[in-house]
């Protein structure tokens, strides 16, 4: 008996497979000159008689009348379930079987989303019509292009959180950042910067694959795919040992629409608003083995910004003395275009292959003033150009083998190529007093093209000792080449030719291999509870070379053991699930860390990178509970973290009077939180859901800065939000009034308590959004209108720093009010295809950049 669900799970899904699947009709199955009809390809089944009847037959929905476009019907014979022959219904519901026989037969109708209708009938040589065949709709709804079930908008699963961006309609004509602000677990600032559960060390991942759209800035990429594009965002709070040995935080994969139809379909969408516009399209195609999907998709923003510092410095008697006093505003504007190619080809059941390719191009520019009022030296404006852009493609291809009647055995390889490459520059004229223009006292020109080239190859193999026991192990091998161009030319005087710095120009490279091999053991200990077990084992060589100056070449090489386990227990109630787990974990600087190039266009705060940082070392623990009841879903954990050799932002104030900001392994940090998610339908048309997250930081540097003083910080964090939709009509309620039929709306809200740093602390924010949506044209197109933090302009991200040596106050005021206008069109017909079984490199190991466009 503990083989009859498998088996009867293989056969209901092996049927619709088979009877989608086009082939040529075999040799003798059709008499000469017979042809199918353009809408339903002729199937690869046994020999059918030949003859001259025919059936004909329409299938509509039982509640709505309307045709079941694209409905599967078998012809079976009168005893045994092996089809004789199939076709599909064309999109009025209309179906034929031609040359049959003489005899009896049976009619089986199906599609995804409906019961299964079998009627008996029999043939003579004249045509047999059935009439209208009804099926009977089940809880999922199939649309006329895609399968759209009844899912929450956050759903919790063992090892993850999965928010789904596409039921949320406040996303749509957004952008990815707009997405991630109300993911549970996950906090995006003003700027972009991201952070799960209190941590910036975060791995983001696209499409479960590491991407160079990330590799230089999180906050930039997160600009650049459209919200429109995103089906989920998944969180991964204690990755198990075939994730590579990521940090301190978790992993965030963001998931791209593609889908397993057959036929041709796609998408058209276009958005304007007074803070970001874009247009997206998408194009999926699927004949029987061979699929291909695609989008494309641009975008445009555009922000005024103004900020203003001060500062004060200790004297040597410990007075606070003001030093600095900075105002600035300017104007920034850039957009770009982003696009994704797939192509997969199944050979058979058994085999997949696939090709993938994606690119990003990003550029942004902006003129920026600002007036500065240093204590030790006369008043002076700067006007500044500045100027970024980046572009990037990933390139991958794997290779999937599954085993017939062993459904969790897999065999995969899989290789990409990752390239990235960025060039800042900045033109800067320096006038006295509060003048932009007139006679320059100073000029300064400054290129930086960094580039990070990555090549992945990987091999994983799943294999089920039984029902309870499965063994997954794997090699991996990462090689990784970045390097840094910086050239800066400055003229003293202000009317003279610039001439190169050699002092503040140089090339770096930096060369990182990592070689990884895994494995995880998972087994039942009772019937309730159950256990996996695993160590992965890695190997890092780094070398890092100058071109010029001292000591122009490092290196680092250490081997890792980082173990994990887990433990799930289900008390009874079906739903319920405790899980305990505990995994260790490494995180390597990326190259917006590594970056020495010195951003001077502030020439009272400079920032840059360190070349000789040292990997983070983290042990995470982690006690979830979930349970349903009544409807209501309810997740609730309890975690800590214990980071040693953290990367730390570090500040400091030179013999100039110059802030140094820079990155150091100074940092010990311990994080002890507790986070509970809960959603439910107050009544059947509205669902709300939310996220509570509390959490106490400890961070302690032994050494912190040029002063060698200790250093620390704590205190008690928190994140709250909530999300509420209702709609104002069922589906398919044809008896609600015309304005109320596909009519929904969304609010969104969120809270975060202030950010507690080494050195100071970030004021709270807070977000909302609302949005309203139409369907129109029979549910192929929807009218949307977003508005985001409209109550106020600006938002104001105060921070301050304390430390031993001097204290500061800035106030960034960032534009965020947001109203946007998207419309989003969908055409195709297709008809459900069972899913394969993919695989996709997942490069989770190093410590990515926080803010946007420093490094």
């Amino acid at each position: 008996m503990k083989h009859a669900l498998p088996l009867l799970l293989s056969t209901l899904l092996a049927t619709p497979a088979l009877a989608q699947t086009p082939a040529a009709p075999p040799t003798g199955a059709r008499p000469a000159g017979a042809t199918p009809p353009a809408a339903a390809p002729r199937l690869a089944l046994p020999e059918t008689p030949k003859g001259a009847g025919r059936i004909t037959g329409t299938v509509l929905d039982a509640t709505t009348k309307k045709p079941v476009e694209f409905a599967t019907v078998a012809l079976l014979p009168a005893t045994g379930e092996r089809p004789l022959d199939g076709t599909t219904a064309d999109e009025r519901g209309r179906f034929v079987l031609k040359g049959l026989a003489a005899g009896a037969y049976r009619v089986q109708v199906s599609f995804l989303g409906y019961g299964v209708r079998v009627e008996n009938v029999t043939v003579a040589d004249g045509p047999v019509d059935l009439g209208s065949l009804l099926l009977t709709s089940t809880a999922q709804k199939l649309g006329e292009v895609t399968v759209t079930g009844e899912r929450d908008v956050v759903e919790t699963k063992p090892d993850r959180l999965v928010y789904n961006a596409d039921r949320d309609l406040t996303n749509t004509g957004g952008t990815a950042a707009d997405v991630l602000r109300k993911v549970p677990l996950i906090s995006v600032d003003p700027d972009g910067n991201v952070e799960l559960r209190g941590t910036s060390n975060v791995r983001v991942l696209i499409n479960n694959k590491p991407s160079g759209i990330v590799a230089s800035s999180v906050a930039d990429a997160m600009k650049q795919i459209p919200a429109d594009q995103i089906k989920t965002v998944e969180v991964i709070t204690t990755p198990g040992a075939k994730y590579d040995a990521e940090g301190t935080g978790g992993i965030i994969n963001i998931t791209l629409k593609k889908n397993n139809l057959e036929g041709t379909n796609g998408s058209m969408g276009v958005a304007a608003g007074t803070r970001s516009s874009n247009a997206n399209a998408s194009l999926n195609v699927r004949r029987g083995k061979i699929g291909i999907n695609s989008s494309a998709s641009g975008f445009a923003f555009y922000s005024p910004n103004r900020n203003d510092l001060t500062r004060s410095v200790r004297d040597a008697q410990g007075t606070l003395v003001p030093s600095l006093r900075q105002e600035g505003d300017g104007f920034t504007i850039g957009g770009g275009g982003f696009g994704r190619l797939g192509f997969d080809y199944d050979p058979s059941k058994e085999h997949n292959f696939n090709l993938s390719v994606q690119g990003n191009l990003f550029r942004n520019q902006g003129d920026y003033d600002q007036f500065n009022q240093p204590a030790a030296l006369p008043d002076f404006t700067r006007a500044t150009d500045r100027a970024f852009r980046t572009q990037s493609y990933d390139a991958s291809g794997s290779y999937t083998r599954t085993f017939e009647g062993q459904p969790k055995r897999e065999w995969s390889v899989l290789g990409q190529h990752t390239r990235n490459r960025n060039t800042q520059h900045y033109d800067l004229d320096q006038f006295p007093g509060r003048a932009t223009e007139g006679e320059r006292t100073y000029r300064e020109g400054s290129d930086n093209l960094s580039r990070n080239l990555e090549t992945t190859l990987q091999t994983d193999y799943t294999h089920p000792f039984s029902e309870t026991a499965t063994l997954e192990a794997g090699a991996k091998g990462i090689l990784r080449r970045v390097s840094s161009q910086y050239d800066v030319q400055i003229d003293p005087t202000g009317n003279s030719p610039l001439v190169r710095s050699a002092a503040r120009s140089n090339t770096f490279d930096y060369d990182q291999n990592v070689l990884a091999a895994y494995a995880t053991y998972g087994f039942s200990l009772s019937k309730k509870l159950t256990s996996r077990l695993g160590a992965r084992l890695e190997r890092t060589d780094i070398t890092g070379r100058f071109t010029q100056g001292e000591a122009s070449r490092f290196t680092q090489n250490y081997t890792s053991l980082l173990p994990n386990v887990s433990l799930s227990y289900q008390p009874g109630k079906p739903g319920q699930t405790v899980r305990l787990a505990y995994s260790q974990r490494i995180q390597r600087p990326q190259i917006f860390y590594l970056n020495p190039f010195i951003n001077a266009s502030d020439s009272l705060n400079i920032s840059y990178g360190n070349p000789r940082l040292n990997p983070e070392f983290t042990d995470s623990y982690e006690l979830n509970y979930t349970t349903f009841v009544k409807g209501v879903v309810l997740n609730g954990s309890v975690y800590t973290r214990r980071t040693g050799n953290a990367i730390e932002t570090v500040r400091f104030v030179d013999e100039q009077g110059v802030q140094n900001q820079t990155f150091r392994n100074i940092g010990r940090n311990a994080t002890y939180g507790a986070s509970l998610f809960g959603s439910f339908k107050p009544v059947p048309l509205w669902d709300l859901s939310g996220n509570l997250n509390f959490y106490y930081v400890s961070l302690n540097s032994p050494a912190l800065d040029v002063t060698s003083t200790a250093f620390r910080n704590s205190g008690l964090m928190y994140s709250i939000n909530i999300n509420s939709s209702y709609k104002f009509a069922k589906a398919g309620d044809d008896t609600a009034t015309p304005w109320r039929r596909g009519l929904s709306i969304q609010v969104n809200a969120g809270l975060n308590s202030p950010r507690i740093q080494l050195q100071g602390q970030q004021r709270a924010w807070a977000f909302y959004s609302m949005g309203l949506r139409k369907s129109l044209l029979q549910d192929k197109a929807d009218l949307t209108l977003n508005a985001d933090n409209f109550l106020q302009a600006t938002r104001n991200l105060n921070t301050i720093l304390e430390t031993p040596q001097f204290t500061q106050e800035s106030n960034n005021y960032i534009y965020l009010r947001g109203v946007r206008l998207a419309f989003n069109y969908r055409f195709g017909k297709v008809s459900t295809q069972a899913p394969k079984r993919r695989k996709g490199i997942q490069n989770d190991d190093a410590k990515q950049g926080e803010g946007s466009g420093q490094q």
